[in-house]
């Protein structure tokens, strides 16, 4: 594979391993186990003095497949797929901790992220320490002793805050501990963490790389050392591993990702301008944005908007219910990235296990709605918001 491909050439050919039958799209090797030629080749095969797969719960040709093509888009020398997005923070964050260390993480996190470092991790001796991740001096205050793993997604889900990577990462190598960043907000078409100083790259594939609404997936993404020191045998004992028939799926998925990604881009930063201009919409938060508070971060770090969208309608509940419900094209979904255009409510669906005061704090009110834009024409979803909003009092 040439190292110079582009993301859209790496996206289709990557990767690629081929039979002795010369099949044109990747193979899909549903099987458990692999047949060793000798009782010698299987113990050599065992002790790690020869390349090849031993059971499919460890790797299969066509996860390897998946593998390697997000390493090339990345820019990460190894990864491990796994069953879903969440099985890929889990195995990220625990890996790498035992009881007695300590847990950085921006507050602003998806509500299942939230579980595992607020409520998991202390189960095992793990402490977390949740900081307003747009300022690096919260993370630093929060430094202690035992502090190992610093956490955070950027853009944020919602609320599309974003949190200055270099910084975090300059603050993480200061004391020997890891950075990890869920990308899934920024895709790895428009930030590429690994770049801007953070150690593990983490994915739901769920989202923008199947971006069809097809399957589960995830992947975990670092330096071949940690990956070897760390996830290798967590990942191996522990079982999260994904399914080789969703690798393939997400491997036709992954090809379009760079096409798909273009148009809901556009789309978001159009609705985004449209919403700005209405008047029952209290405030439009998006990347593309210049009124986005943290711009200057934006445009240091990404190198593109986002296929998200939030805003606050000035009627609460009640009015983004009745937005919702009254939308045509767009349809209601807790999912995101996404051919379709998708719209939920956070209150009551993603950060509903959040309390009050948690949702406030994250800028997550009652009005507050979040739109993942499809690759629908974009005059059809402007005329569907102009309709829909015109059922909501200003």
């Amino acid at each position: 594979m040439s190292k110079s491909w582009r993301p859209a050439t790496q996206l289709v050919h990557g990767g690629t391993l081929r039979s002795q039958y010369g099949e044109m799209s990747e193979a899909i090797y549903l099987t458990q186990g692999f047949v060793y030629d000798t009782s010698e080749a299987a113990e050599a095969r065992f002790k790690g003095e020869t390349d090849g797969f031993i059971y499919a719960r460890y790797g299969s040709p066509t996860n390897d497949m998946f593998e390697k093509r997000m390493c090339a888009l990345e820019g990460a020398e190894d990864a491990r797929a796994t069953a879903s997005g969440m099985a890929a923070v889990t195995a990220a964050i625990l890996c790498q901790l035992k009881a007695g260390d300590h847990i950085v993480a921006a507050r602003a996190l998806f509500g299942s992220c939230r579980w595992v470092v607020e409520t998991l991790a202390p189960k095992y001796g793990i402490e977390c320490t949740l900081v307003d991740g747009r300022h690096l001096e919260n993370w630093e205050k929060a430094i202690t002793p035992k502090t190992k793993v610093f956490f955070l997604e950027s853009p944020t889900n919602p609320t599309l805050e974003i949190v200055d990577i270099a910084g975090v990462a300059k603050l993480a190598n200061q004391i020997g501990a890891k950075v990890v960043v869920d990308n899934v907000f920024a895709t790895p078409l428009f930030q590429k963490p690994l770049e801007l100083g953070a150690h593990i790259v983490i994915y739901s594939a769920t989202k923008h790389i199947d971006g069809q609404g097809r399957c589960l997936g995830g992947v975990v993404l670092s330096d071949k050392q940690w990956i070897d020191e760390n996830l290798h045998d967590y990942f191996r004992h522990t079982g999260p591993a994904m399914s080789p028939f969703n690798a393939w799926t997400l491997l036709k998925g992954i090809e379009t990702l760079p096409l798909r990604v273009a148009q809901q881009t556009k789309n978001a930063s159009k609705i985004a301008d449209f919403l700005a201009e209405q008047k029952q919409v209290a405030r439009v938060i998006y990347p593309g944005r210049k009124d986005h508070p943290q711009a200057d971060i934006i445009a240091k770090q990404m190198t593109g908007g986002s296929t998200l969208v939030c805003f606050e309608l000035k009627g609460g509940k009640e009015a983004a219910f009745k937005l919702q419900n009254a939308l045509d094209v767009v349809t209601i979904s807790n999912n995101l990235g996404d051919t379709r255009s998708l719209i939920t409510h956070p209150a009551t669906t993603t950060h509903k296990n959040l309390s009050d005061e948690a949702r406030a704090e994250l800028g997550i009110s009652a009005g507050t709605v979040r739109l993942s834009a499809g690759i629908e024409d974009t005059d059809d979803l402007l005329e569907d918001f102009a309709q829909a909003l015109s059922k909501v009092k200003a």
